[in-house]
């Protein structure tokens, strides 16, 4: 019997998937290639189900032998290994930024003496379609609790971006460009403190208790899928922090980040040579310890922010702190600082992971933000989060936009600056 290699990702089972699974089928033993979340997000958004519940669903699929992940978005790593004789494909992979891998999975296999054989692709069915679909329906908040660490688990480095507002999360959940190493976007959503009082024209103060946080969260979360990592300030007292721990989780956000100081809040870009600030390391250490013991889940994560380089102390002072906070339980930390050069952040990531490979470090660039993602990464961030940037731009484009108005007496010169009522109403998911 020939053996058959098919390669799907299996989040969405439709028609089609099931079309050429019986036919590749037809031709003899079939292999299904399940592609990972990490091969998958090389190209693609994090799939909504885990490799796990794909591979249940797929390996009981009429006509599939059995099933073999496959950790790389091309199929020639498996066929190096298993050597099939025949590998099917939907014919959809002749047009558009397939045609490169077919043209190579083809040269591949007649090297070898083996055949490709392409299936017609089933009419009627759009994945993208289908996925866009599932975007308007939403998600649940055990799903979307989960997906941080899964993207963490599954990519070197993620992307995260402001949001106060339903209006801005649809822009993180949305926004994607085409580069020459493939889709890029935001992998998940930071709810900041800052832009969140700042965009109610208040004061940002840590007095705002979590349930009016929450009220503007909810607006968030009932419009987008991604993760939602929440600025919880210094989390309060540890019998407050365990609450918002809780409250959190249940509302399916992925993360919590918290910072070491203590007293009345200020913004740590404004600057502070307050050293009594900085809270006591063996106070912040039983906070968190006190927040993990509270989790219900494994999936919820608690972020130590460290304030030291802000408060003037020395690079050693914030890595002693790191150190002990993730003895303490935290799931990773966060460095600040306001030094243009970002000089002390790339010596702090270096020194962290000489004590911890895999341990998440969050980096936020806002003073330094001529360091390119990729230098960041090779510093070894794993996470950075563009912390206010959405409301930072909205308030000069409106401000532009009313100044406009006055001037000109009417709305007519100000359409430049504006979308059209067309456009808002197909941004919302719902109103096609």
């Amino acid at each position: 019997m020939k053996t058959i290699y098919l390669s799907i990702t299996g989040d969405i089972i439709h028609p089609g998937i099931i079309n050429i699974i019986k036919k590749a089928a037809e031709y003899g033993e079939l292999t299904v290639g399940l592609l990972t979340d990490s091969a998958i997000l090389t190209h693609k958004r994090l799939p909504y189900l885990t490799f796990d519940q794909r591979k249940s669903v797929v390996e009981n699929i009429k006509g599939v032998a059995r099933v073999l992940p496959q950790e790389h978005w091309s199929d020639i790593p498996n066929l190096k290994k298993y050597k099939f004789d025949y590998v099917i494909h939907g014919d959809d992979w002749k047009k558009g930024r397939m045609s490169e891998e077919r043209a190579r999975v083809i040269a591949f296999m007649k090297k070898a003496g083996r055949r490709v054989i392409e299936i017609p692709y089933t009419q009627g069915i759009n994945s993208s379609q289908l996925v866009e679909n599932m975007k308007t329906v939403g998600t649940t908040p055990e799903i979307r609790l989960g997906m941080l660490r899964r993207l963490l688990e599954a990519k070197p480095f993620l992307r995260i971006l402001e949001v106060h507002s339903g209006l801005s999360g649809l822009i993180a959940e949305n926004v994607e460009i085409e580069k020459e190493n493939g889709k890029q976007y935001f992998d998940g959503m930071w709810s900041s403190s800052l832009t969140d009082s700042t965009s109610k024209g208040k004061p940002d103060i840590e007095a705002v208790d979590l349930t009016t946080r929450l009220q503007d969260l909810t607006n968030i979360l009932e419009c987008t899928t991604k993760p939602i990592i929440y600025d919880g300030d210094t989390g309060g007292l540890p019998d407050h922090f365990v609450f918002t721990v809780r409250t959190l989780e249940r509302n399916g956000i992925s993360a919590i980040i918290i910072e070491d100081k203590t007293g009345l809040k200020k913004n740590s870009l404004l600057g502070t040579s307050a050293i009594q600030q900085l809270a006591p390391v063996g106070d912040f250490c039983e906070k968190i310890s006190a927040g993990k013991k509270a989790q219900v889940t494994k999936d919820f994560m608690i972020f130590a922010r460290l304030e030291s380089l802000i408060a003037g102390f020395p690079v050693k002072d914030a890595l002693a702190r790191a150190l002990a906070y993730v003895k303490a339980g935290a799931d990773g930390v966060m460095i600040h600082s306001k030094e243009k050069s970002g000089r002390d952040i790339k010596s702090f990531c270096r020194l962290f992971r000489a004590h911890y490979k895999t341990v998440p470090i969050v980096v936020v660039p806002t003073t330094y933000n001529q360091i390119t993602e990729k230098e960041l990464q090779r510093w070894g961030a794993t996470i950075v989060i563009y912390a206010n940037h959405l409301l930072r731009s909205s308030y000069p484009a409106m401000l532009k936009t009313a100044k406009c108005i006055l001037k000109n007496g009417r709305s007519l010169e100000a359409d430049k600056y504006c979308m059209s009522v067309k456009q808002i109403l197909e941004l919302i998911p719902g109103t096609k």
